[in-house]
């Protein structure tokens, strides 16, 4: 059971880390040549939950701006809302699974000490 406790550890972590990199994603939907992340989790050598941040090479649309009478060219955020919302309600079930586990052994843990008290 320890080892489950320290895999729902870590994965809370990761977690946590995946929805801040959503949240900065979302918060600059609107800005003007930035490059979404995506936080991509793998298995650690302890059966531990890790995450690496990767950033995408795809480029976000590019609009035609004329100003003081010359037409430039600039590229837009590439981040897209209808996969941003979904992936952080993904996460957000994730992170509360875990949750779960973590109260669940907390609840058992209390049960055996009062056992024996």
């Amino acid at each position: 059971m320890i080892f489950s406790v320290g895999s729902s550890l870590s994965a809370l972590k990761a977690f946590g880390v995946k929805m801040g990199v959503s949240a900065d994603n979302v918060a600059n939907v609107e800005t003007e040549g930035y490059k979404k992340r995506r936080a991509v989790f793998k298995e650690g050598p302890n059966n531990d939950v890790q995450v690496a941040v990767t950033q995408p090479e795809t480029s976000g649309p590019v609009i035609a701006e004329v100003k003081n009478g010359q037409i430039t060219e600039k590229e837009l955020s590439n981040v897209d809302l209808a996969e941003e919302i979904p992936q952080a309600i993904l996460t957000q079930s994730g992170f509360e699974a875990n949750l779960k586990t973590l109260q669940a052994w907390s609840e058992m843990t209390g049960t055996v000490i009062d056992m024996f008290e």
